[in-house]
């Protein structure tokens, strides 16, 4: 599997590029605030035609280059329970977060909703760009944060982390550490079952591609994340 990863320009939040192959369609995964220049050059260097985007959760800093994305044309895929959260992302923002993004950006906030959005539920089976991707609800940070699993793993990677499958875990798992669950929408009660229910249960050769800091695996998790050790 082809894949490439990038920080946003905000609060790093990592956005992904999944593809079968250079020339291929791919899929975005959490296109955040400022990554439409670093997007377009890898398309253009890896020949990558968007199919749709994939959103962990609703949080602005995973949607916030969206629209513009898709374009129009492509499909914005989310969690039913956190679809309200397209509708304006930046209404629970506290108005000191948006006065600092206008001052790094040079311009205020705006938003405008995808004209294409798909809801998916748990269990829910993705076939796009050639790519099948399965998907967990995982709520507690949000209301609908999910995961989406493949069976692939990216090019390259599987002598180097002996890992089997890959896990895009948006902000329900970190490296060493698990998503804020005290943001609107957030229920700590909910992340210790999501952790229990669904994160622990995936296999150990799994890379775990989280959405902000480096990726990690769930071997390395289950032995080391101290969010992990009492569950």
């Amino acid at each position: 599997m082809l894949t490439a990863a990038f920080p946003a320009a905000a609060f790093g939040t990592n956005c992904y590029v999944l593809a079968t192959g250079r020339g291929e369609e791919c899929l975005v995964v959490d296109p955040g605030i400022g990554i439409e220049e670093q997007l377009r050059e890898v398309l253009t260097e890896l020949r990558l035609k968007p199919a749709a985007v994939l959103l962990t959760h609703g949080h602005i800093d995973h949607v916030y280059s969206v629209t513009p994305v898709c374009g129009g044309q492509l499909g914005a895929y989310i969690h039913a329970d956190d679809r309200y959260r397209l509708r304006d992302p930046l209404a629970s923002l506290d108005p000191a977060l948006l006065g600092m993004f206008e001052q790094q950006f040079g311009r205020a906030a705006t938003w405008t909703e995808p004209s294409d959005v798909r809801e998916i539920s748990d269990g829910t089976t993705l076939d796009l760009a050639g790519l099948t991707l399965s998907v967990q609800h995982a709520p507690g940070h949000t209301e609908g944060s999910v995961l989406f699993g493949l069976d692939q793993v990216p090019e390259g990677v599987e002598d180097q982390a002996e890992v089997t499958s890959t896990v895009l875990s948006g902000d329900v798992l970190f490296a060493g550490s698990i998503g804020r669950t005290d943001l609107p929408g957030g229920d700590h009660a909910a992340m210790q079952r999501s952790l229990r229910d669904v994160v622990l249960p995936l296999p150990d050769p799994t890379l775990v591609l989280p959405g902000h800091g480096p990726a990690t695996t769930m071997r390395q998790e289950r032995t080391t994340n101290p969010y992990l050790q009492d569950l």
